[in-house]
């Protein structure tokens, strides 16, 4: 194929979207082992439930650092491989070899540790993943390519939050002794590595990308402009964020407030101090270019951060909290020595099985949905559907039934995974697509630093101590993501 004679983006086969979208199967298998299990492994290790929050934070903190760099440098990257596929392969070895690990942690400072790793190296895939798809096709398929990278994720997860349970019932042990990890989650974890390996592996042998200069030329969305700015109003909010975050940590620290509000004292500072810096440097680099290019922003990318924000914060609130809440509502213990505990534990790896099944077949049903509703509405009613599951868990008291709560949860997770990027590709140019999607995880990772920080603080003080009341707040935060999208404004996508 020919592409520097082409007057515009080919379209794919239904094939060919099949195997640039297969390596999320995998990238998604170590992410849902990852969420149905690590709270666990913290439990199992001695964790205080106050301290789970806290723990979790490496995840968000280090898609935070990591995404906008790798989207940053894959745009500039162009090799035998390809400029995306390159990442791909090296965060797949990295996460196998940290899934093979985790597991074997001996204490739970080493497993906190562990999880950065893991963390990292998913992220150095899943970004340029993103960029893959907006890459790739044409306007009018990219809602499909992004529904079926959301097929993939919803159907790797459904085995990988389902293997702790099939193990057991295969007669794999799925207690221990006190402070050891179960066989049940092991494994799960060992097979996780291979499938993630594999699955990414098929989609670097193949697939092609086309060259930089065909995707220059196809390109139908205008750079943003880029503005000047006024760098004293600039360095007055930095120097705010600054101050804001000083003074929080001044007052969480001598009144004994919870600890993890350090995390949110330490975002503002840390934004602050970043454009604080930015102001002083004259230099052309990935940090003053990456600060420069969230100010430059195009308008759609700002009307979907609080669409984002609310998201996410419902999802990490679900992912924290949803085995001690079931556990403790549902299966009527908090010892995680116990057998009903672990039952319980296996039973919400079913459940997430199960809104992750529900995900994969609400994503084939996603891109007729957006031809009758469009973008917009779609992601308001499936994030509705979504927050009255969350909110029904509390509701419902036979835990089987709690698989209805996992359909509407399910639909907002397909939904989140890809409406919002189809949105996001239309309205940003070709040349910086990766550095684009990697910032805009910040509104994925931000609302989960904030969960982070302020949800054990929330629950001992305002929930009653009760983590089913988390997954209530999580419920109201996705309906507020579905009024929000009432506010996005969506470009002309025609190329």
């Amino acid at each position: 194929m020919n592409v520097s004679v082409m007057a515009e983006r080919p379209r794919l086969s239904f094939w060919q979207i099949w195997n640039m979208c297969f390596g999320f199967l995998g990238i998604q298998f170590g992410f849902a082992l990852q969420n149905a299990n690590v709270s666990r492994i913290f439990q199992t290790l001695g964790a205080d439930m106050d301290a789970i929050p806290l723990l979790w934070v490496a995840a968000p903190l280090t898609g935070l650092l990591v995404q906008p760099v790798v989207g940053y440098l894959s745009d500039r990257t162009w090799t035998g491989l390809g400029r995306r596929r390159p990442y791909f392969l090296v965060g797949a070895v990295m996460a196998s070899l940290a899934l093979f690990a985790f597991p074997n942690a001996p204490a739970l400072w080493v497993a906190a540790g562990m999880l950065w790793v893991l963390d990292a190296s998913i992220n150095i895939s899943m970004e340029p993943f993103r960029a893959f798809v907006g890459d790739q096709l044409p306007p009018s398929q990219r809602p499909a390519g992004f529904a079926m990278q959301g097929f993939f994720i919803g159907t790797g997860s459904v085995v990988a939050s389902l293997l702790p349970f099939l193990l057991e019932k295969a007669g794999v042990a799925n207690t221990a002794p006190e402070g050891q990890i179960p066989d049940t989650v092991r494994y799960a974890f060992y097979a996780g590595g291979a499938v993630l390996l594999g699955a990414i592996g098929w989609t670097v042998l193949r697939t092609r990308e086309y060259p930089p200069e065909a995707l220059a030329r196809w390109d139908a969305s205008p750079a943003p402009p880029r503005r000047a700015g006024n760098p004293g109003l600039v360095r007055r909010l930095a120097a705010a964020a600054v101050l804001a975050g000083v003074l929080l940590a001044v007052v969480v620290a001598p009144r004994g407030l919870e600890p993890a509000l350090h995390i949110l004292a330490g975002l503002l500072a840390g934004v602050g101090l970043a454009f604080l810096l930015r102001t002083c440097l004259s230099c052309d680099n990935a940090f003053t270019r990456i600060l420069d290019d969230v100010r430059d922003m195009p308008p759609t990318m700002a009307q979907l951060a609080p669409v984002q924000f609310f998201s996410w914060f419902a999802l990490f609130a679900m992912w924290i909290y949803t085995t001690a809440a079931v556990t403790e509502v549902h299966f009527n213990s908090t010892d995680p020595a116990s057998a009903a505990y672990n039952s319980g534990a296996n039973w919400v790896g079913v459940l997430f099985a199960a809104y992750n099944g529900f995900a994969a077949l609400a994503a084939i049903a996603i891109p007729a949905m957006v031809r009758h509703l469009g973008l917009c509405g779609s992601h308001l009613v499936n994030t509705a559907l979504g927050g009255l599951g969350l909110l029904s868990i509390g509701w419902i008291e036979d835990p089987r039934w709690l698989l209805l709560s996992m359909v509407g949860v399910g639909i907002a997770w397909a939904s989140i995974l890809s409406l919002p990027y189809a949105m996001l590709a239309n309205a940003v140019p070709a040349v910086k697509m990766g550095t684009y999607m990697g910032i805009f995880n910040f509104f994925i990772v931000i609302p989960q630093l904030v969960a982070a920080s302020l949800l054990g603080f929330l629950l001992k003080n305002f929930l009653g101590g009760s983590p089913i009341n988390a997954l209530a707040a999580g419920g109201i935060s996705l309906i507020l993501a579905g009024l929000c999208v009432l506010l996005v404004r969506l470009p002309d996508t025609r190329e």
